[in-house]
């Protein structure tokens, strides 16, 4: 797709997730920088009329659509902008200010000068933006600290908004302050300088995941001429612009339209970076820039990979019109629409059917059944899934295509991200924890992405068998994941192929999703055992990227900053402290569980006074939970923020409330969903106790290809299994539950001649925490009887019975599979020579 050349200024420009939009017309930013000049006697920092007529009718006529500034234009300056079909990036040079910060005698009002140099170009439609400083020297952020410099930065951007509430903010930051963390800003903006493009490209990849949501805009690029000749910057500035643009940028501003540099009172045309020009004839690089500019922003060449786009839906007719609608506007060459009604019992299939689609109808058999049948019916050698309550942007298969194009990955996703128009209250849901949310290894490659925006190559998908229809309302595309990287396949993401996702509209549908998750859960910790702690909990390898605020993170512990030797690092990044989980604990089903328990035992204090001691304990918990959900709302930032102080605390409230139904919803849903453990019958039931085999094999086979096998057969029988690590002293670990199991070592004696004596032995085992909490109960119990509190005696006797019996029925069908397995094991590969119920 070619970008146009021109740039119309009739509109205010507004954020449209990693874009921005001049109406409902991407804007994709192609643009130049500016200066800075030496003062001219009327205190300008600017050229003459005609000088500054002549370079902006230049820049229009190589394909430039926007100009940065560094120091705030004079309106006229903006006239000739408009003139020419070009925005301006406002610069508000407070970076000379920030001295100030240490040595506040003589200070300037700085919120009021921003709010002055703001509205000296209020509602004129050649702005672009408004940039509140560039590049503050790593130095001095670290001198001050980076808490009181995002302070800083934050207030002056407050500063402009109050000038211009419809005006686009943002802060021209680098690589030696990466670290701070800037989430109000409408812009993430960049100054970028690499000379190699592996590089260049793998720092943009990056920079896309500290953007966010955000769009991402290059602010200055180029290459230095005083090592590199003109042929060596024309094509150093060709790539640089398309890589900026394939990476998802929505812009890039190249380093620099004159030579003309000053700063302090020093003039600085050394410096030469692309498109300085030592006179006013336009430089060779110029023609580069051109081409760049006005090329497409995908991956280059004319091959698009045919998409199969997949709509699974139940019972959808109210969102379904809305993502058709927008899978009409998509600007793909070669892409199908399937849509999956999953037995719908309103009128979905005949909205659908208005739509130039395949409608497909089937019974209802869940959400993994339904991309089953998508897949099948698929044409395309990639297939694109979109939930039905999502809709994409225009650019979305694009960025997709040219992702699998230069990769070998199986899978690749993108962001999903809260339309914006969808109020305040809608925004709250969007940043409530429990959405959908991609998790990456690193830069590039992910663990998991999202099922309502993930594409996988078709062939891949059906090498694993599609689908596991066990899933029928989440955790489909979590197990998809997992499977393909079970084969060594890899997922990536891309940042630019965003899609637009309706979050939850009530507190009812919240719950229902966030209860549908939690018995997804259940089912992952049955399959997958060995991606979930002993208390049911998901280790995830990979950073999870969630808007939801982490509120005790900064309380418990705090992130590293790398500065690198006497802080002269080129590319200072953060890094987040290893105590996250611990901190997260107040968002978990678990803590909910401990709190009710705590709060059981001193609602006992009523019948046994020492139990009043734990009182504290429970208030301790409460407590915690309710200020975890308190400075997560405090720290959630929404678009369009009320100013009314009612409506403020209307949707704090509603924050708070969604922070604190998230786990109980959670815990619900793997309660009713039994924590994964299935009911068994009574032929499904065996005592737990130490069992031992011998068996006697006249064909050799190494421990770890038996093991394997007998892995294998586990799992067959639907059962969780992990294998012992390096420091234990088991083999295979059989899970039905987060309470109790059975281990399992093998033993291998060389007899000559490929003859082996196969020694299996298993036994029950109780997790440490149900462990503890029979220890304690018991002790209770007790002490209770002791002191003549019979009730309450009784009652506490009564929750441990029924904790040992649930360990108890665990271990009870874990045994069960075991011996089963072992016994089928044994007949197949020798002679069973004798059994035991303890180890010899």
């Amino acid at each position: 797709m070619a970008i146009t050349s021109g740039a119309p200024t009739g509109l205010r420009l507004r954020i449209g997730g990693k874009f921005v939009f001049r109406g409902e017309q991407k804007l994709y930013v192609r643009g130049v920088t500016y200066g800075t000049f030496r003062p001219r006697q009327d205190g300008i920092e600017y050229p003459a009329v005609e000088v500054v007529e002549s370079d902006f009718s230049a820049m229009a006529s190589h394909g430039i659509n926007a100009v940065r500034s560094y120091t705030v234009p004079p309106r006229w300056i903006l006239d000739v902008a408009e003139r020419n079909g070009l925005r301006l990036m406002v610069g508000i040079p407070v970076e000379r200010f920030v001295g100030f910060l240490a040595d506040r005698k003589g200070a300037p009002d700085l919120e009021q000068w921003v709010s002055e140099s703001v509205a000296s170009c209020k509602g004129h439609r050649a702005v672009l933006c408004y940039s509140i400083g560039n590049e503050i020297p790593a130095q001095i952020v670290r001198w001050h600290g980076r808490r009181r410099i995002e302070r800083f930065l934050e207030r002056m951007c407050n500063a402009a908004r109050r000038a211009d509430p419809d005006g686009l903010v943002t802060y021209a930051n680098y690589p030696s302050t990466e670290y701070l963390d800037l989430p109000f800003l409408d812009l993430v903006c960049f100054n970028v300088f690499l000379e190699r493009q592996d590089a260049f490209e793998a720092y943009l990849q990056h920079l896309q995941h500290v953007a966010g949501d955000r769009p991402l805009m290059i602010t200055e690029m180029g290459l230095d001429s005083r090592r590199n000749g003109e042929e060596v910057q024309r094509n150093s500035l060709d790539w640089q612009v398309r890589a900026s643009f394939r990476a998802g940028c929505s812009g890039a501003f190249v380093y620099s339209w004159t030579d003309e540099w000053h700063a302090g009172g020093t003039e600085m045309t050394e410096w030469d970076f692309g498109l300085t020009r030592r006179s006013r004839e336009p430089k060779p690089a110029l023609a580069s820039v051109r081409n760049a500019f006005n090329d497409s922003p995908f991956a280059g060449g004319n091959h698009h990979p045919g998409i199969s786009v997949v709509v699974c839906s139940y019972n959808g007719e109210i969102r379904i019109g809305e993502c058709l609608l927008g899978l009409q506007r998509v600007d793909y060459p070669d892409f199908e629409v399937i849509v999956v009604d999953d037995g719908s019992m309103d009128r979905t299939s005949e909205i659908a059917r208005e739509f130039n689609v395949r409608v497909i109808r089937t019974e209802h058999k869940g959400l993994s059944h339904a991309r089953n049948v998508g897949l099948s019916a698929a044409h395309k050698k990639i297939v694109a899934y979109l939930d039905d309550d999502a809709f994409p942007d225009p650019h979305w298969l694009s960025y997709l295509g040219a992702a699998f194009e230069s990769s070998s990955h199986s899978g690749i996703g993108g962001p999903n991200i809260a339309p914006p128009n969808g109020g305040t209250i809608a925004e709250c849901y969007s940043h409530a924890p429990g959405g959908p949310v991609h998790v990456l290894l690193s830069d590039d490659l992910a663990e998991h992405i999202p099922g309502c925006n993930m594409a996988f190559r078709k062939e891949c998908l059906e090498e694993i068998g599609g689908f596991d229809p066990q899933f029928r309302a989440a955790g489909d595309d979590v197990d998809v994941c997992w499977r393909l990287q079970e084969r060594r396949r890899t997922l990536g993401f891309s940042p630019a192929a965003m899609v637009w996702h309706h979050p939850r509209r009530s507190l009812r549908s919240y719950w229902r999703q966030q209860r549908g998750y939690g018995q997804a859960e259940a089912l992952l910790v049955s399959k997958w055992p060995d991606k979930y702690n002993s208390s049911g909990h998901l280790n995830w390898a990979g950073q999870v990227y969630t808007r939801t605020p982490a509120a005790f993170l900064s309380l418990f512990s705090t992130p590293r900053v790398y500065f690198g030797v006497w802080g002269t690092a080129p590319f200072q990044r953060m890094y987040a402290s290893s105590t996250r989980g611990f901190t997260a604990l107040p968002l978990t089903p678990d803590w909910y569980l401990m709190t009710i328990g705590l709060l059981t035992l001193s609602l006992l204090g009523f019948m046994w006074k020492p139990l009043w001691a734990v009182t504290p304990i429970f208030a301790t918990t409460f407590l915690l939970s309710i200020a975890q959900a308190i400075l997560a709302a405090k720290r959630t930032r929404v678009r369009g923020e009320p100013r009314s102080a009612i409506q403020r605390l209307r949707w704090k409230g509603l924050t708070v409330l969604l922070f604190l139904l998230h786990p109980l919803a959670r815990l619900r849903g793997r309660v009713r969903n039994g924590f994964g453990v299935h009911r068994p019958r009574l032929d499904e039931l065996a005592l737990p106790r130490p069992s031992m085999i011998s068996v006697w094999s006249e064909k050799w086979s190494s421990a770890a290809e038996r093991l394997e096998s007998l892995e294998a057969a586990l799992r067959s029988e639907g059962a969780a299994v992990l294998r012992g690590g390096d420091f234990d002293r088991w083999d295979l670990d059989l899970r039905v539950g987060t309470r109790g199991g059975v281990r399992l070592v093998m033993a291998l004696e060389e007899h000559g001649q490929g003859r082996q004596l196969i020694r299996l032995h298993w036994w029950p085992w109780w997790s440490q925490r149900t462990a503890i909490l029979l220890g304690l109960g018991l002790s209770l119990t007790l002490l209770a009887a002791l002191d003549s509190a019979w009730v309450a005696a009784a009652l506490l006797l009564l929750a441990t019975s029924w904790l040992a019996l649930q360990g108890f029925h665990e271990s009870a069908i874990a045994a069960c599979k075991t011996r089963r397995v072992v016994l089928q094991y044994a007949a197949t590969a020798g002679t069973l020579l004798g059994r035991s119920r303890e180890k010899a």
